[in-house]
Formats: structure tokens, C-alpha cells, sequence
């Protein structure tokens, strides 16, 4: 039909600019705590406490990006400025993640956080708005249903996306001499952040904008102050009945009495912030469980920041489930029927995931190596040679394999202990049997090397190294030159160990990507090992007469957890999160006056800002010493929490606003249908991937 309106041509730009956004941020979230963890050195509590406090600014800087949008710029140019504050962050830290340049590595990454925070968190409530700006209603209802599911997909899609990529740029190329490359890592989200600024300004031609006119939040808080400064200060004769009252002589009685309705409201979302703080922690905690896990899936390696792909995946899956087939059976016996229902049943799980977490934690705890402390020391023997060597160590008898090693476990001790040794090196065409001793010392983990003369000794290395990756140290042994260094090269890596005579023999211990290496001594092929994740090794080289050979010795065993046992929690925490999210929204947007709308969704973002602070509290808390107990005091706490909230949930009076009310007063003409609202509400399901 003629004059007819198209589909506006602006949203496809919108949602490729949203793709891309989504991409740049998730790209950098990803891998973040990994990389302040491994590359800035901070231990796993204070990279916890990093991460979180970054991802509380982004959900605080919302309520700022709102009231610019609102109040004074519109959203084109908050969009615009606050979007080249984003990429000069992401340009930051991908910089300060370059060895070679000599940056002060930590505070530039403060500092980008600090602007990336700032720049997502300010234009987060104004995309989607731009969005829907952009449709002329009621006219164009059918295509504005559409928008908000479309616009879910790409920031879905852009999860999912730099879920797989960036992990492998980290992991799996190198550079800089670097077996983990951040640096391009963290560029190629700063590139699509780039690519989000160019597709923004190609479209401004075809915008539909819209001017700033008032910031309701603004309004509410000068209105609760108003009351608050005037009951202070009012005559004790004069009473009002409720103490927003008090803001009468400059706001209408039609405002206080939304904002009364909407206080009531707000009660139940003090219980928010505590479901937000286990679903922030899948980037945190989560991640730095599935570092001490095993990653191989046949010949592929689940990266440990990887797996939280499971999240969009699962998220795409479960939302049109639970809308088209779930919630509808449900309803019809009575069942999760209420928004509140919903919200109990999401907090409910998010539990239910933190004890998955808690048991897999404590499964974990068994493969952890057992590290000498006051009281204890640990000893361990090798025979660094291609031949039997029978030992007597204090009363025990063994004969050691070539390239084999003895000991490991604790011994209860206080100072240090003498034990002696006899060792038979006739087969190794030595004396038969030479007398000695071995130290152990208190708190530390020794290893010797017998040898016909006197042991060598040196304190060893077994923890498992902070990114999980294994750990290699060589320990030489040239016969036929004891007196010159050996070098010993892993192929594919350009790493060289080199010891500088038969006087220091041990290498410093390198970390490396597990797999398959090619092993050379002093520029000779002489066989291959294979290394695994967790790991700490020993490679021993023996260089003869007529031969050279090695032996790897295991320090500290693989992670032997499988890494697909994180699943059940996974699941769980991402059905919570489509269930809470997507609910939590559609409750706020409803049972908000249609004045007060823009408040509660402010409010709603908070509660996420309010979870990593909660994060943030009990981990600089310290207060406990096992990753175990801390996830099942969140188990614990967050479900007693909407235990509570449930009971308070069976007095709350559901608002129904005409529909005028629930459209709003400036723009009453857009209807608000059932399918109109399940694909809002979808679209707010961002925030639950955000973290």
C-alpha cells in the first residue's frame, strides 16, 4: 500500500553497533581476571576484589549515562562521547599489556578499567532506547515487536563469539616471547570497539532523534531530599502523614504518591544484589576454579576461560524455552505463575549452582599439592643417570630406575634433619657403596642428585603455577663435559634452558602451553615430551660418552578433575540468570508508576552494582581460608536470603496500571501487549551476560 512505513534501516546499524559493543566488552571481560591474576601478579583474592569493583562501577555509571541521555546530551551524543571514552580504555589496556613498551603495566590497566567501566556503564541504558526510537507507533507495533529479540540475539551473539575467540588469541598464539599473548587479546576487542564508533556515526543520517527533556531519577532524588531537608527542619505541630509529604511545596501530589507506591516496591529488591553476587563470580572465582582443572577434550583444550561460552549458549536455548513451553505449562497448575515465584525460584538456583560449585571445590582440594609448612618438609631423590641405582635412605631400601625420582610427601619435622644414605654406583661404573647425608629442611621442599662424590642439592619448585599452565625446570648431567654449560631447547616455543656448568645445573623453572613438545640438547634431536595442565616438572638430560637421553619426572601431578564437571553449575547459574533477569526486569517495568519507570530500571542496575560490592566485601574480608566454605556460605546466605524474600513476597499487592500508565504519559499511544512485553523483558536479559 502506498505510504506504507518500512522497517526503519537505522536499527540494523543499532544492532550491528550492539554486536560489536557486546563483543568488544565480553572479549576483555573474559580473560580479565585471569590477566590480573597472572600478568599483574596480584593474588586470587585481590584480582577477585579487581574484577568485581570494575564491575560494580559499570552497573553504578548507568544511573550517569541515564541523566546525561535524559537531562542535558540526548543519547546520540552520550552514545558518541561516552563510546570514545570506552575505546580509549580498551586502547589502554591493550597497551599496558605490551611487555616490550615498558609501561607502567598496573596503573594503566586501572586507568582503562576505570574508562571502560565509565563507557559501557554510561551508555547501557541508552542503546536499546535509541533502538526504540526509532519505530513509529502504534504504526510500526509489528516491526517493534521484533526489535527487542533481534537486539537480545546480537548481544547473545557477541557473547558467544568472543567467548570462543579471545580465549584462543590468549592461549594460543604467541607473542612478544610470550607463551600468552593478552596484548592481541586485548586489541582485537579494542578493534571492534573502533568498529562500534564508525557504525554509530554512519547512521546518524538516518536517526530518529529524539531531544533530552527530564531525568526522572534527577527528579526523585531532589524530591527525597526535598522531604528529607523539610522534616528536619518542620515544626513538630506539623505532622505529615508520610514524610515524602514533606516535599509537597514543590512536587505534585500525583508524584509523591507514585514515588510512595514505587518505595514499596523497592523493599524486595534489597534481596536482589545478593543473586547478583554469585552471578557475577562465574568471571572470577569460577574462572579460577576451572584453571586447576583438566581442559582436554580428545585433542582439543577447553581454555579455562573459555567454558563460560556455556553461559550464551545455554542463555539462547532457555529463553524462548521458557516462554513458549515452560512458563505456560507452569501456569496452568498454578506454578511460577507471579513474577515474585519467578524471582524466588531464580535465587533459589543460583544457590543450588553455588553448591555444585562448593562440591566440585572440595573434590578439587584432593588433587591440590601438598606444600611443606612449619612443622614439615618434603625430600625428594633423583638419579639423574641411564642406569640402576640402589639406595638405602635412613631404613628404607630401593633401587631407582634411571631418570627416576624418590620422595615427595610430607616429613614431620622441626628445624632441620640430617638423614643419611648409602647408594651402590657400581652399576653406573662407580663405587659400590658411598656413605652420606641428605637435608631436610623445615618449611621447604629439597631435592637432591646423588652423586658419586656429593649430593647437589637445591630447593625446589612444586606449587602449580598461578594460570594453570604446567611448569618445566631442567636438571643437566654431562658426563662428557661436566665443566661446560648444556643447552636444551623446546621446539615451537623458542625457550632455551641453559645451565652454566656441572656446578649449576638446575635451570630456572619455565611455564608453558600444554601439549607435545620436540626436546634438543646442545642443538641434538633426542626425543619429544608431553606436558599437561597443572603440572611441574622435571626434565632430566643426560649427556654420555656416546649418547644423550632424558627422562621427565612428574613434580606435582596434572589437574585431573575434568574440566565438563563445572557443567552442572553452569547450567544452573545460566537458568537462574534467564529466569531472575528476565523476570526482574518485567516486574520493575510493571509495577512502576508510569512516572516512576525510569527509576526502578536504574534501581534494578544497582542491585547488580550492589552485588560485586557484596563480592568485594567478603573477600577482603578474608575471612575464609578454603574456596569451598566461601561458596557454600554464598549457597547458604543467598538462599536463606529469598527464603526470607519469599515470605515477604505473600503479602506484596501486585500494581495494575491502566495501560496508559504502564505505556507512560509522553508516549501513550504505544501498546503494551503480552508478546510486547516478554520481548522487553528479554532484551534486559544483558545484564545476567554482562557478568
Amino acid at each position: 500500500m502506498k505510504g506504507e512505513l518500512t522497517y526503519p534501516k537505522a536499527v540494523f546499524l543499532i544492532i550491528c553497533m550492539e554486536f560489536c559493543e557486546r563483543f568488544s566488552f565480553h572479549g576483555m571481560r573474559i580473560i580479565l581476571s585471569l590477566y590480573i591474576k597472572n600478568k599483574l601478579n596480584y593474588s586470587d583474592d585481590t584480582a577477585t576484589i579487581i574484577y568485581h569493583a570494575f564491575m560494580m562501577l559499570a552497573f553504578f555509571f548507568p544511573l550517569f549515562g541515564a541523566i546525561l541521555a535524559d537531562s542535558i546530551l540526548g543519547k546520540f551524543k552520550t552514545i558518541l562521547y561516552l563510546s570514545v571514552v570506552y575505546a580509549a580504555g580498551q586502547l589502554l589496556l591493550a597497551v599496558g599489556a605490551v611487555p616490550t613498551f615498558g609501561l607502567p603495566v598496573r596503573e594503566l590497566t586501572m586507568i582503562g578499567l576505570f574508562l571502560i567501566a565509565t563507557g559501557t556503564g554510561g551508555i547501557k541504558p541508552c542503546v536499546s532506547a535509541l533502538g526504540g526510537d526509532q519505530f513509529i507507533l502504534p504504526e510500526q507495533e509489528n516491526y517493534f515487536r521484533t526489535f527487542f529479540p533481534v537486539f537480545y540475539f546480537a548481544i547473545c551473539s557477541g557473547a558467544f563469539c568472543s567467548s570462543v575467540v579471545t580465549p584462543e588469541l590468549r592461549n594460543g598464539i604467541k607473542c612478544f616471547e610470550e607463551q600468552e599473548c593478552y596484548s592481541i587479546a586485548f586489541f582485537v576487542p579494542t578493534i571492534l570497539m573502533v568498529l562500534t564508533i564508525v557504525i554509530f556515526l554512519a547512521g546518524k543520517p538516518l536517526y530518529r532523534i529524539k531531544k533530552p527533556a527530564r531525568n526522572i531519577v534527577l527528579d526523585v532524588a531532589k524530591c527525597i531530599w526535598r522531604a528529607i531537608h523539610r522534616k528536619s527542619k518542620a515544626n513538630q505541630e506539623i505532622k505529615q502523614k508520610h514524610w515524602l509529604d514533606y516535599a509537597n511545596d514543590k512536587y505534585d501530589s500525583k508524584f509523591i504518591n507514585d514515588l510512595k507506591k514505587t518505595s514499596r516496591t523497592l523493599k524486595l529488591f534489597i534481596a536482589f544484589p545478593f543473586f547478583w553476587a554469585l552471578s557475577s563470580q562465574v568471571g572470577s572465582r569460577w574462572t579460577f576454579q576451572a584453571t586447576r582443572m583438566n581442559g582436554e577434550i580428545g585433542s582439543f583444550l577447553l581454555k579455562a576461560d573459555q567454558i563460560q561460552v556455556v553461559e550464551p549458549i545455554f542463555a539462547i536455548i532457555l529463553v524462548p524455552a521458557l516462554s513458549t513451553f515452560v512458563y505456560p505449562v507452569m501456569a496452568k497448575i498454578k506454578c511460577l505463575h507471579t513474577p515474585l515465584q519467578k524471582l524466588t525460584t531464580g535465587g533459589i538456583l543460583g544457590a543450588v549452582a553455588f553448591i555444585f560449585a562448593a562440591l566440585v571445590e572440595l573434590r578439587l582440594e584432593t588433587t591440590y599439592p601438598v606444600l611443606p609448612t612449619n612443622g614439615s618438609a618434603q625430600l625428594r631423590i633423583f638419579n639423574p643417570r641411564d642406569c640402576q641405582l640402589p639406595v638405602v635412605i635412613g631404613n628404607e631400601s630401593i633401587v631407582m630406575e634411571p631418570f627416576a625420582m624418590w620422595g615427595g610427601s610430607n616429613i614431620n619435622i622441626k628445624g632441620n634433619q640430617s638423614i643419611p644414605y648409602i647408594a651402590d654406583f657400581s652399576c653406573c661404573g662407580g663405587d659400590k657403596n658411598v656413605n652420606g647425608f641428605i637435608t631436610a629442611v623445615e618449611g621447604q621442599a629439597t631435592s637432591y642428585v646423588l652423586e658419586s662424590t656429593s649430593p647437589y642439592a637445591y630447593k625446589d619448585y612444586i606449587n602449580k603455577t598461578k594460570s594453570g599452565n604446567p611448569a618445566i625446570r631442567v636438571l643437566t648431567y654431562n658426563v662428557r663435559n661436566p665443566n661446560t654449560s648444556t643447552k636444551v631447547e623446546l621446539s615451537g616455543v623458542n625457550y632455551v634452558f641453559e645451565s652454566a656448568s656441572d656446578l649449576e645445573r638446575v635451570t630456572p623453572v619455565g611455564e608453558f602451553i600444554p601439549g607435545e613438545y620436540n626436546v634438543k640438547v646442545n642443538g641434538k634431536d633426542v626425543g619429544s615430551i608431553s606436558i599437561k595442565l597443572g603440572g611441574v616438572y622435571t626434565l632430566q638430560t643426560f649427556v654420555g660418552a656416546n649418547m644423550t637421553k632424558i627422562g621427565l619426572s612428574i613434580v606435582t601431578p596434572p589437574n585431573s578433575v575434568h574440566i565438563l564437571w563445572l557443567l552442572p553449575q553452569y547450567v544452573a547459574m545460566t537458568l537462574a540468570e534467564v529466569v531472575f533477569s528476565t523476570t526482574g526486569y518485567e516486574f520493575a517495568f510493571t509495577q512502576a508508576p508510569s512516572t516512576m519507570k525510569s527509576l526502578l530500571q536504574a534501581v534494578w542496575l544497582l542491585t547488580i552494582a550492589g552485588g560485586n560490592l557484596i563480592v568485594v566485601i567478603i573477600t577482603k574480608a578474608g575471612i575464609f581460608k578454603r574456596q569451598a566454605l566461601e561458596f557454600s556460605f554464598f549457597a547458604g546466605s543467598t538462599a536463606l536470603i529469598f527464603v526470607i524474600f519469599a515470605v515477604m513476597t505473600k503479602s506484596y499487592e501486585y500494581h495494575n496500571y491502566s495501560d496508559d500508565e504502564i505505556s507512560g504519559d509522553e508516549d501513550k499511544k504505544i501498546p503494551r501487549t503480552g508478546k510486547n512485553s516478554e520481548a522487553r523483558s528479554c532484551s534486559r536479559n544483558e545484564e545476567s551476560l554482562e557478568l
